[in-house]
């Protein structure tokens, strides 16, 4: 039974020592490297924090073989990682680390400056110099696993909060591990799965990449952003590799659809093609499927907080360019919950909050127990005894043929560029500024755009975003701003939102 990630590791490792698992195009790792590696770093990070057990450490992430072979150290020590993205603005950087209270660090040796300036005092691990640790502590790492468990933590990634205090979304082995089975059995994965990365290893949707490599014995190819900005370098490099795997977010595979890139050449491997992270709109899909007819093509749906994915929807029939593509049903192990206002099962057509029971749940919010509590409840069609569910936020409804349609986000929260974004911390940050008087985020679901109404005499475009570009993450910048003389009120004294919108809809404001 496998109750923990390193069981798929020395399970692949001992059918294929030799085979690469994670390559770039000037390196790579091989399974036996990836052990060796995870353990030598796990035995210098027992030695660093005095055998502490279910801590977090945190990675400093790029897009790169030593992120990954970190996370494996760090699961080798019996914590958990978490991966944080270097380019974030520093301040935000410093409030994760305010909540999540690490206990170290591993970098790159030309990153310890960065990491020792945000947080001087956290014990540092050098990547370059714990693989070639000469000690490796085998009965300390053995006796880890075996009084380990599979509700221990094994990740937490930040997500944008409310308040303006980003949300570390803690998920557990067992999570991670029914994840993975649930993708390899379902789509019938093997150790023949070559990979092509495209999601940060900050966003939780790289986890399906990772450990559906990790499982079969297959290898992951972390293809260069570069060429994502070029996209008919990203068919020769899908070639190159027989790259026959991808489990892309939406917007990237919209961008090889919107530039034409398979006009002049197409990726002669691709036998499946799975994306996450935003509503896919069939207009796109429809070119890839045009172009790769034997292909299977898979819309996944799940948030963080369901370990990156609940349900499936496999495209395999005719689609207009109009019409909304459904997210599903559910994998096996999980149930998803249409439940309406009075929390009862919705009927017909009638719209519902997506609510998910079963081990895909994360374990909660990392020292944030009032959000824990609000969106990890007990089940209201259960009094009989403790049974948590999700609440997502999302609403959907059945279609004829049962099948789950996603409709909209139930509150202010959104999915943008793979993100999630919390509109309500970006007013906040703009409400601040000393020449703002009033502002207001929605979201342009058609253009895929952040929308900014704001009011100041003095204020501008360029001052917002000079503000506000040390604070957030580019993802996190409104894509449209417009100012207002006046913001409107309603008769409760609240800034009209729904009349700016309308107003915005009808082309009134510019």
């Amino acid at each position: 039974m496998v109750t923990n990630i390193l069981d798929y590791i020395e399970n692949s490792e001992k059918r294929v020592p030799h085979k690469v698992v994670f390559a770039e195009e000037e390196k790579q790792v091989t399974y036996s490297e990836l052990v060796d590696f995870g353990k030598r770093i796990g035995t210098t990070l027992l030695k660093a924090t005095g055998n502490a057990k279910r801590k977090p450490i945190v990675v400093y992430v790029d897009r790169n073989l030593e992120s990954l072979v970190s996370f494996v150290g760090v699961a080798y020590s019996g914590n958990f990682y978490v991966p944080i993205d270097k380019q974030m603005p520093k301040s935000r950087i410093e409030l994760i680390l305010q909540t999540l209270k690490p206990i170290a660090t591993v970098v790159l040796a030309s990153e310890v400056e960065f990491s020792r300036s945000i947080a001087p005092g956290l014990a540092t691990i050098v990547y370059e110099e714990a693989i070639k640790n000469p000690v490796v502590a085998e009965d300390e790492l053995a006796r880890i696993r075996r009084f380990s468990v599979d509700t221990d933590p094994i990740y937490a990634t930040f997500t944008s909060g409310s308040t303006g205090i980003p949300k570390g979304v803690i998920t557990c082995q067992r999570s991670v591990v029914d994840m993975t089975e649930a993708l390899v059995s379902t789509f019938n994965f093997d150790e023949n799965i070559i990979v092509g990365n495209q999601n940060p290893f900050y966003f939780d949707a790289s986890i399906k990449d990772i450990y559906c490599t990790l499982k079969c014995g297959g290898t992951m190819y972390i293809i260069p952003k570069s060429c994502f900005v070029f996209p008919a370098k990203l068919v020769d490099y899908l070639n190159k590799y027989q790259i026959n795997l991808i489990l892309w977010s939406a917007a990237a595979i919209a961008l090889v659809a919107n530039t034409g890139a398979f006009e002049l050449e197409k990726p002669s491997s691709l036998k499946k093609v799975m994306f996450s992270g935003e509503v896919m709109h069939n207009k796109v899909l429809n070119y890839w499927r045009k172009t790769l007819p034997e292909t299977m093509f898979v819309n996944l749906y799940g948030p963080t907080e369901i370990t990156s994915v609940c349900s499936y929807f496999i495209a395999d029939r005719p689609f207009g360019d109009d019409e909304p593509l459904p997210i599903g049903m559910p994998f096996k192990n999980t149930e998803i919950l249409l439940l309406n206002e009075k929390n009862q099962p919705v009927t017909g057509d009638e719209i519902g909050e997506i609510c998910v029971r079963g081990c895909c749940l994360a374990l909660g919010y990392y020292n944030n127990p009032e959000k824990t509590a609000e969106a990890f409840c007990q089940n209201p069609l259960n009094d009989s005894y403790p049974e948590k569910i999700y609440r997502t936020g999302d609403l959907a409804r059945y279609n004829s043929e049962g099948q789950i349609m996603f409709l909209s986000r139930k509150d202010n929260q959104v999915k943008h560029m793979g993100q999630r974004v919390e509109l309500g911390e970006i007013e906040l940050l703009i409400n601040s500024l000393e020449l703002i008087d009033a502002s207001i985020c929605f979201y342009d679901h058609d253009k895929q755009k952040i929308v900014l109404i704001f009011q100041g005499e003095d204020a501008d475009n360029k001052y917002i975003i000079n503000s506000i570009k040390d604070k957030f993450p580019k993802y996190m910048y409104p894509n449209i701003m417009i100012k207002l003389g006046e913001m409107p009120y309603n008769l409760n004294g609240k800034i009209d939102r729904t009349l700016l919108k309308n107003q915005y809809n009808n082309g009134e404001l510019s």
